[in-house]
């Protein structure tokens, strides 16, 4: 079970970072890897870690609250592109940093060499359940999507919380997600993997196994890929496609008794 009160004493002993000060962590060729693991064993990775890392600060907290809506075709076009593990696919979303109350229309693109890239613009944060109605964003998804707007409509809703980590290095970030959360619009289903903690790690390729990396593999947590967005709709969505992802859906349950 998760100590909230000691992982918030955790991230007091560390030293903060700001927003301006993360600015010069920029990984220009990186690599992106997660691993899954249960929440519980938060307390144990920042034990570990914890004089080796920043932790960013927003607003004065360490904790800051995601919400974020996902779009897809009426035929689910994109999750099945996925699932069926093609390149040069794309996620549509638009996703609140509740913390300093921006909201932004995102497009992430993966190429055929499985690089990611993300392009977004800002939109008020009271448009974020009317975003597809706004001529910006309209313009914005014709311009760098195959996708026409009008077969676009509003698929998976998801909350979670982040806490951001650099190294002291400056040359390494840490996003720990827990408290998930999905709302399928579609169907209606609600899902709960708070139980679920997802590490991702960010650092120019070539670079030595980091601190929290080495943490991670003594501890029995290896690389996993996973997509909320993905993960999400197989578990709200029936008549999503979901043969691929069955022994992930399976390993996350497990993790409710660790």
């Amino acid at each position: 079970m998760l100590n909230v009160s000691h992982i918030m004493s955790q991230l007091t002993q560390m030293e903060a970072i700001g927003l301006e000060e993360m600015k010069v962590v920029r990984l220009m060729n990186r690599v992106d890897r997660k691993y899954l693991a249960s929440v519980s064993q938060m307390e144990m990775l920042l034990e570990r870690v914890g004089d080796s890392y920043y932790v960013q600060h927003v607003n004065g907290g360490a904790v800051a609250p995601y919400r974020t809506l996902y779009f897809d075709t009426d035929d689910l076009a994109m999750y099945t592109m996925h699932h069926n593990e093609k390149l040069n696919r794309q996620k549509l979303r638009v996703r609140t940093y509740r913390s300093t109350d921006t909201t932004f229309f995102e497009i992430k693109n993966k190429d055929n060499k499985g690089r990611t890239s993300k392009v977004r613009i800002p939109i008020d944060s009271r448009l974020f359940d009317n975003s597809l109605e706004i001529p910006e964003v309209s313009d914005f998804v014709n311009g760098n999507t195959s996708y026409p707007v009008t077969s676009l409509h509003a698929c998976l809703e998801n909350r979670f919380e982040r806490i951001t980590l650099v190294n002291k290095e400056m040359k390494e970030r840490v996003t720990l997600d827990s408290g998930i959360s999905f709302h399928n619009r579609a169907t209606g289903r609600d899902r709960d993997i708070s139980h679920l903690l997802v590490v991702e790690v960010k650092h120019e390729v070539g670079a030595p196994m980091s601190d929290i990396e080495k943490a991670l593999h003594e501890m029995h947590i290896l690389p996993r890929r996973m997509s909320k967005y993905c993960i999400g709709t197989a578990l709200t969505d029936s008549s999503a496609k979901i043969n691929r992802f069955k022994s992930k859906l399976l390993y996350i349950d497990g993790l409710r008794i660790k």
